[in-house]
């Protein structure tokens, strides 16, 4: 089974990963901070907005079993991709829009995906899709926090498949 992977930023990284762990086929996903210029950034070096980073999760896939096509469309449903540097309260740099590819043929979908989406919605989306660079892990407490619980100790399922309404608190 030969692995791919693709980075994705939509706003905080919390809700995006637990979509992405429930898809089938996802292997592996990773909040971090990424297309920056900051080496081994913290999270608050990335929310100066200075460290030039994305919040993003890396996803490992099985493309034998969820295509690249099927994390695009969780990708454009998690988010508001006509949004410049923010999602919802959350503002700044750090929470744009982005599709960090890893192979050619990536990059080619993410366009056709992105051009069919922006006819689907009727709107400019600002969304960057860029090569990947180096992926920063972020600190151990953000990895699959709103499957742990998050501040309230609220745990959310992570179970392949579920549809249970995502719940983004800090």
């Amino acid at each position: 089974m030969a692995l791919e992977q693709a980075a994705f930023a939509a706003g905080c990284f919390w809700s995006v990963e637990l979509a992405y762990q429930r898809v089938p086929g996802v292997v592996k996903t990773s909040v971090g901070y990424t297309q920056g210029s900051t080496k081994n950034p913290t999270y608050a070096q990335v929310c100066t907005g200075r460290s030039g980073h994305a919040e993003a999760v890396l996803i490992e896939y099985d493309p034998n079993q969820v295509s690249f096509e099927k994390l695009l469309e969780v990708f454009w449903s998690k988010h508001d991709p006509t949004q410049l540097n923010r999602q919802g309260n959350d503002t700044g740099s750090q929470y744009r829009s982005g599709i960090y590819f890893c192979t050619p043929e990536q990059e080619k979908i993410a366009w056709e995906s992105l051009r069919k989406e922006e006819k689907h919605i009727g709107k400019k989306i600002v969304t960057e899709i860029l090569p990947a660079k180096e992926f920063y892990p972020a600190e151990e407490y953000h990895q699959q926090y709103l499957e742990k619980g998050g501040r309230f100790g609220s745990k959310q399922s992570a179970a392949k498949g579920c549809t249970d309404k995502i719940r983004c608190y800090g």
